[in-house]
């Protein structure tokens, strides 16, 4: 086991980040954490310095994408509220989820505040299990209370069909660049007027967002 101090904060930002650009190192005997982003100016620099001390930095891995993906999902099925639960699928489906999920909840603070705890635990267990893969031991405390281990849900998001095949946030994002496309640009304004009014309204029509048990087996 080996023993190091750790900048949680530094740690906790690499390991929600995920980006095909940037690696990120602890560095064992500060408990830094160096990024090496492709493009930047000190790109080759702070390479060369990972890479002169192999035996003083252990690579980071990030919760991937996907993963962090399945954890929006397993928030939205708890969502309580009808029109939030559906504004928030229809938020996460297609590229650009994570930016639109959290606009979303922008106007919504208290159920932000409950995705910030609940993403929060999910990424600390996520950081527990890869110290205890890799023998680490922290010679400072973490500033969070230990996560809990997350329960397996047996519930699943269903979304709303659609006879063309495309995901309910692809449909509403085509007809509306089809609609603003179409119209004189001096009636853009009353136009976007018009989405604001639907996007307040809701996405009611193209079906309820409902929660389904799941019977699980033994494998």
């Amino acid at each position: 086991m080996r023993v190091v101090p750790i900048n949680w904060l530094e740690l906790e930002t690499a390991f929600e980040r995920n980006s095909p650009d940037a690696e990120s190192f602890l560095d064992l005997r500060t408990g830094d954490v160096v990024t090496v982003t492709q493009g930047a100016l000190d790109y080759q620099e702070t390479r060369a310095r990972v890479q002169s001390a192999p035996e003083g930095f252990l690579r980071i891995e990030p919760a991937a994408s996907r993963e962090q993906y399945k954890w929006m999902e397993r928030f939205v099925v708890h969502v309580t509220d009808e029109t939030l639960r559906e504004r928030l699928v229809i938020a996460i489906d297609g590229k650009g989820a994570f930016r639109r999920f959290k606009d979303v909840l922008l106007n919504y603070p208290a159920e932000r505040e409950r995705w910030f705890a609940f993403r929060g635990d999910l990424l600390h267990w996520q950081i527990q299990k890869w110290m205890e893969k890799e023998a680490l031991e922290a010679s400072n405390p973490a500033p969070w209370t230990p996560p809990p281990e997350p329960k397996e849900d047996e519930t699943v998001l269903e979304r709303p069909q659609t006879t063309t095949g495309e995901g309910p946030g692809e449909i509403l994002r085509r007809q509306a660049k089809e609609l603003i496309d179409a119209i004189p640009a001096v009636e853009l304004p009353a136009a976007i007027a018009f989405l604001d009014f639907l996007r307040e309204r809701g996405v009611g029509e193209l079906g309820r967002i409902k929660t389904i048990p799941v019977k699980r087996t033994a494998a």
